[in-house]
C-alpha cells in the first residue's frame, strides 16, 4: 500500500526561528514556501524528500536519531563543511564502531551525529 509512497522526516522543535537558523544556516537546508498560514511550520528540500519542522511542546523528547542523511563519498566535505558552520558532533560509546576525532567508524561507513537547538538528534553518514 505505501511502498511506492513518498514519506518525510517530522521535527518537532520548541524555538522555530532557533531551528530555522540552523536548518537553513548550519545544514543548508533549502526552504519550500509554504505561504504564511503556518508560521509555525518550516517544510525543508533535501534531495528528493522533504523534512517538516514544526512547533511541539514535545521537542527534544525523542532520545533516538530523528533525521539520518546518507552522503555517500562526499562525507568528508560535509562534514567540514558542518564544523565550518558551528555544527557540534556528538560523541557515542557503540560496539562494533571506533572514533577518529568527531567520526565513528563501522567497517567502511563513516558517521557523524549532531544535534539541533532542541536536542533532536540527527545523523549523517557516508563513505
Amino acid at each position: 500500500m505505501l511502498t511506492n509512497m513518498d514519506a518525510s522526516a517530522t521535527v518537532g522543535v520548541r524555538d522555530i526561528a532557533a531551528a530555522k537558523e540552523f536548518y537553513e544556516n548550519v545544514l543548508g537546508l533549502s526552504p519550500v514556501d509554504i505561504g504564511e498560514d503556518m508560521p509555525e511550520v518550516l517544510i525543508y528540500r533535501s534531495g528528493k524528500t522533504r523534512v517538516m519542522v514544526y512547533q511541539s511542546e514535545y521537542a527534544g523528547t525523542n532520545r533516538a536519531t530523528s533525521v539520518t542523511w546518507d552522503v555517500g563519498d562526499q562525507f568528508d566535505e560535509i562534514v567540514g563543511l558542518l564544523q565550518s558552520r558551528g555544527a557540534r558532533f556528538e560523541h557515542y560509546d557503540m560496539d562494533g564502531m571506533r572514533r577518529e576525532g568527531d567520526i565513528h567508524i563501522a567497517d567502511k561507513m563513516k558517521i557523524v551525529w549532531v544535534k539541533d537547538p532542541d536536542g533532536n538528534i540527527l545523523n549523517i553518514n557516508g563513505t
